[in-house]
């Protein structure tokens, strides 16, 4: 655990449930709350965040706080963010239901003080039901073009990072309203800056785009927690060092957005795994690792937050469902028919409720039918998401992670990943061993190991250096 370091965590939307969710569940940790809930007192911890619990059982199990040097505590994280409803964020704390009320009661005044910087939007990305509150979003001058946008957000993340004393690395994280899917399509990292400085340029450029791109610009990295088309080769290749070099040639279309960082800085997604879709995939792992051939698969989920109340607008709705759909691709399941709905119930607010039925071939093609239900706030197992995000992308710059090994290992946090892993196993275990290979390789524990065979005699030179070429791969 690294004391003294501030990883820096920007949310879009955050005055949004997660956000929020998010700012109290820091609060309560850093000051160690305590409060009262229906069975009885309990005490803040981080409880589902991978990075900050310790190891438990005699096989260690799954947690990584105290096994590798250099995790930084979320404790000392400094949060911020954006958001266009101007709500102050104690208040939406508490409209939005999902902590326990003498929790919200302890960190609300501290909340409501808090900056909500404006954001920047575009109407026609995103459902009709969001425009009614959009009352704090950038105007004037810096939204007069798509140029002057992305100037204000990178403006934006430099203010805050000073006025914050923030001495970590910084991940913008996309928490806002799902898009609808743009209509851009760029072949690299120059087409896209060109388009993006062209004051006359009328491309169909989201906002998520250009906090992407901004983020990149200063040296932040991006998570796409939402489920639209952000992430493209052109945006991954604007985040590779290789292309941000420290002294671009002045024909560049990069040289004109100098000053920026050509610091590490990763771009990951897309939109997070966090619960019936998590499951969902290491249920139907658990039937394939039985031989079983799964057939089909109909899940629904239900609830009434406010992400859900903009999914009820078609544009958006395609987008969610498109990754949704998707989270069985690399396994080439043909015969499967996996179906998905989703509903609108304001009343269950931003508790989820899902219910999915597998059916799939056993010996003999008999039918085997298994059904799961789960009920949970939604911000409950999201957020941990958020902070493993943002607390992996900080590590991974710290130990010089390459993007490629970042992505992946990263993968499990995301319904489609998408970039350097796009394609990877979507089963859970297998991604989490992913991330293990990663941390071992980035920690010199693998290493270690290597180098113990080799003093014991265990291995040979020849075989050691066959063994750090494979690991390598």
């Amino acid at each position: 655990m690294v004391q003294g370091v501030s990883t820096g965590i920007l949310v879009v939307g955050i005055g949004g449930n997660n956000g929020v969710t998010l700012l109290a569940g820091q609060i309560a940790n850093r000051d160690k709350l305590s409060w009262e809930t229906g069975p009885g007192r309990v005490s803040a911890n981080w409880i589902g965040c991978l990075t900050q619990i310790p190891p438990r059982g005699v096989h260690g199990g799954v947690g990584f706080q105290g096994r590798f040097d250099g995790i930084a505590s979320a404790d000392n994280a400094v949060i911020g963010g954006w958001d266009i409803r101007s709500t102050k964020l104690g208040q939406a704390l508490y409209d939005c239901r999902v902590l326990e009320p003498d929790l919200v009661r302890q960190v609300r005044d501290e909340m409501d003080g808090m900056e909500i910087m404006q954001g920047v939007w575009d109407p026609s990305f995103i459902g009709e039901s969001q425009h009614a509150t959009a009352l704090n979003v950038v105007s004037g001058v810096d939204n007069s073009s798509t140029r002057c946008r992305l100037e204000r957000i990178r403006r934006d993340i430099r203010t805050w990072k000073e006025k914050n004393n923030v001495n970590g690395h910084i991940t913008v994280i996309w928490s806002a309203s799902v898009e609808r899917p743009s209509e851009a399509e760029y072949k690299s990292a120059d087409d896209l800056l060109d388009a993006i400085y062209d004051d006359s340029n009328i491309d169909d450029i989201s906002p998520s785009m250009l906090y992407a791109a901004a983020a990149a610009l200063e040296g932040c990295s991006f998570v796409n927690g939402g489920s639209q088309n952000t992430l493209s080769a052109a945006m991954i290749s604007l985040f590779e060092q290789s292309y941000r070099q420290p002294v671009a040639p002045s024909t560049s279309v990069l040289s004109k957005f100098a000053p920026y960082s050509s610091g590490q800085a990763y771009c990951l997604g897309t939109d997070f795994k966090a619960g019936q879709t998590k499951f969902k995939t290491a249920a139907v792992e658990y039937l394939r690792a039985l031989g079983l051939s799964p057939r089909v698969i109909a899940s629904s989920n239900h609830l009434g937050n406010n992400d859900m109340l903009n999914l009820t607008t078609k544009k958006t709705l395609n987008a969610k469902m498109r990754v949704k759909s998707d989270i069985f691709g690399p396994w080439q399941e043909d015969d499967l028919d996996h179906k998905v709905t989703v509903m609108y119930t304001p009343y269950i607010g931003d508790e989820k409720r899902d219910y999915v039925e597998y059916t799939s071939f056993g010996f003999l093609s008999s039918p085997h039918t298994m059904v799961t239900y789960t009920r949970c706030m939604d911000s409950i197992l999201c957020v941990p998401l958020m902070v493993d995000a943002a607390i992996w992308c900080d590590y991974f710059v710290n130990h010089n992670v390459s993007p490629t090994d970042a992505a992946r290992a990263t993968a499990y946090l995301f319904k489609v990943p998408e970039g350097s892993s796009k394609g990877i196993d979507p089963g859970f275990f297998y991604q989490m061993r992913e991330l293990e290979k990663v941390l071992q390789k980035a920690s010199g524990k693998q290493d270690d190991i290597i180098t113990m065979g080799l003093s014991k005699g265990i291995i040979t030179e020849e075989q050691a250096s066959a063994l750090r070429e494979l690991s390598t791969m």
